[in-house]
């Protein structure tokens, strides 16, 4: 069974859907840069993500594995009888 401690809680594509570059690798370092507080046009722009379907990729990203895992949690103590709780 997995517990939100044990997943990973990053889900990015791997590759942009429109034209199948690598944008997986530069999430990591576009959400920490963005966090502090710069503006993500500019740290695209000097992570070298250019194309406007890539940049939507990672613009558009919205992480809620973590509120998924709460569901699947749930749904596993049903099955296991567990009162709810």
């Amino acid at each position: 069974m997995f517990g939100a401690t044990e997943v990973t809680s990053i889900i990015i594509p791997v590759r942009c859907f429109t034209c199948g570059s690598l944008i997986g690798d530069k999430w990591e370092d576009f959400a920490k840069r963005v966090k502090r507080g710069e503006d993500s046009g500019r740290v695209l722009d000097s992570l070298g993500v250019r194309r406007y379907c890539c940049r939507r990729m990672l613009l558009s990203h919205v992480e809620i594995i973590d509120e998924i895992l709460k569901f699947y949690e749930e749904a596993e103590k049903r099955k296991l009888g567990k009162p709810l709780g």
